[in-house]
């Protein structure tokens, strides 16, 4: 089987300025996100914590800075790849969704200082529940409808001339926006059959729950179109053609479509019903992440002999390598998780952590071709290797403590933190997160020096 290379080509015209936007929107999320964990330390800070008003400050700060750097993240950089596989038709579409999007998360940011809070830690769409944070929330997921249904209407997997792996990308980018249909569809299905009296967490735990487990399959779709990019610039040698790697992305949607009869045959309310969505992300969302791994992991292994790489390729090579890590790190840890401990975090940290070091990559790969200068360098080539082994830590300390008896959402004391092997994972944990936010800062540093060389270039002409 031939060599064969997986690309999306650059945006121009239009569609360069949307993905312009959801860049801005992705990167902003994270530097707004960054500043809120400077909040939640300073609300457990002698002195500063009683200048804050507001009761339990550092919970209503958590709730905000996870959106930001999850759900707003995640789905910004969605935003980005759906952009790429534009097709410039009902481009006020496009600019309604962003802008729906961006209000909503403005609304977000500034909901915490408006008022006390009322936070709630439930799964993947934590809450304040005050009429402003719950109005942002509306208007960023309307934002994000307009742009699904605007994808689904006005592009097409094959709508460019292009070479046959770019075509295979192009596939994979309009396979999530089926998987967010069938997140949306769960969201709304979810929202119509709640049990009248449901209220606080509960309320929100059942309203997010299906939803939230589809939607990971959308994030998981786009790392393996990244996967698949980041190994073709970085000199991987991929034994796969494009009409495979159609097939396994695919496959990678395929089980989101069996959302709807979950629905029909669970009540919301049910165990049967959270099971059955546990079970779907937990035996599904490997099916084609797992065979395209391995196919990139022996593309690298095969090409690392290759001719010599640029400093930016070795940036986008390290990038690929550090989510391939994460994502093995947290599927393994998933298959070990029993009870309710830590190790269902360091799951899904080692998850999500693996699509956010792929998306840095394909950042670092758009930024020279959306017009601004290339992140490259001997201090950026370290920027993916400090961001992802602080994660591995992170997520090793959690997995080690959860493996201890050390039970999740729990902090301080009530943690309970007896054995030596409890205190030294939770202390590995630490480290690891200590050394991921110098690494998450870095790359909000890189990005803004390569736009800040493009506006720097433009002043002196």
């Amino acid at each position: 089987m031939t060599d064969n290379y997986f690309t999306l080509a650059a945006p121009s015209g239009k569609s360069r300025s949307l993905t312009l936007g959801w860049l801005f929107l992705a990167w902003s999320s994270l530097v707004i996100g960054g500043l809120f964990t400077l909040l939640i330390v300073l609300s457990r800070t002698p002195f500063f914590q009683e200048i804050i008003p507001w009761i339990d400050f550092f919970h209503t700060a958590l709730v905000v800075h996870v959106d930001l750097t999850v759900l707003v993240w995640f789905l910004a950089c969605a935003g980005i790849f759906w952009s790429l596989n534009d097709s410039a038709k009902c481009e006020p579409c496009g600019w309604i969704a962003w802008g729906l999007a961006t209000l909503g998360t403005l609304i977000i940011t500034v909901s915490p200082f408006l008022g006390a809070g009322n936070p709630l830690m439930n799964n993947y769409v934590p809450v304040l529940q005050t009429p402003i944070f719950l109005t942002g929330l509306a208007i960023f997921g309307l934002g994000v409808t307009v742009l699904i249904l605007r994808g689904l209407f006005f592009s097409s997997p094959f709508h460019r001339s292009h070479d046959r792996g770019g075509v295979a990308l192009q596939f994979g980018v309009f396979t999530a926006l089926i998987t967010t249909l069938m997140a949306m569809v769960a969201q709304l299905w979810s929202y119509h059959n709640l049990p009248e009296g449901a209220s606080g967490q509960y309320y929100y735990e059942l309203l997010f729950w299906g939803s939230g487990h589809v939607l990971q399959f959308t994030h998981t779709q786009l790392m393996l179109v990244a996967w698949l990019w980041l190994a073709s610039v970085a000199g991987a040698k991929l034994r796969l053609s494009p009409r495979v790697a159609i097939i396994l992305l695919a496959l990678g949607m395929v089980p989101t479509l069996v959302t709807p009869l979950i629905y029909m045959i669970y009540e919301v309310n049910s165990v049967g019903h959270k099971l059955a969505f546990t079970w779907l992300m937990q035996y599904g969302n490997g099916l084609a992440a797992v065979p395209l791994g391995i196919i990139v992991i022996l593309g690298i292994i095969e090409g690392q002999n290759s001719a010599e790489l640029s400093s930016a390729a070795r940036v986008q090579r390290s990038a690929l390598v550090y989510s391939l890590l994460l994502f093995a790190a947290g599927g393994v840890i998933g298959f070990l998780i029993i009870g309710s401990n830590l190790k269902v975090p360091a799951h899904y940290h080692g998850s999500i952590v693996a699509v956010t070091i792929a998306f840095m990559g394909v950042i670092y790969h758009l930024l020279p071709r959306l017009g601004f200068g290339e992140v490259s360098g001997k201090w950026t080539e370290w920027q993916p290797a400090v961001y992802g082994i602080g994660q591995l830590l992170h997520v090793l300390g959690l997995a080690w403590s959860g493996g201890h008896g050390v039970q999740r959402k729990l902090a301080g004391s009530a943690q309970g933190l007896e054995s030596f092997q409890q205190v030294a994972g939770m202390g590995l944990m630490g480290l690891g997160g200590m050394i991921a936010i110098i690494g998450g800062i870095w790359f909000l540093v890189a990005v803004f020096m390569a736009v800040s060389e493009k506006w720097k270039g433009d002043k002196e002409k």
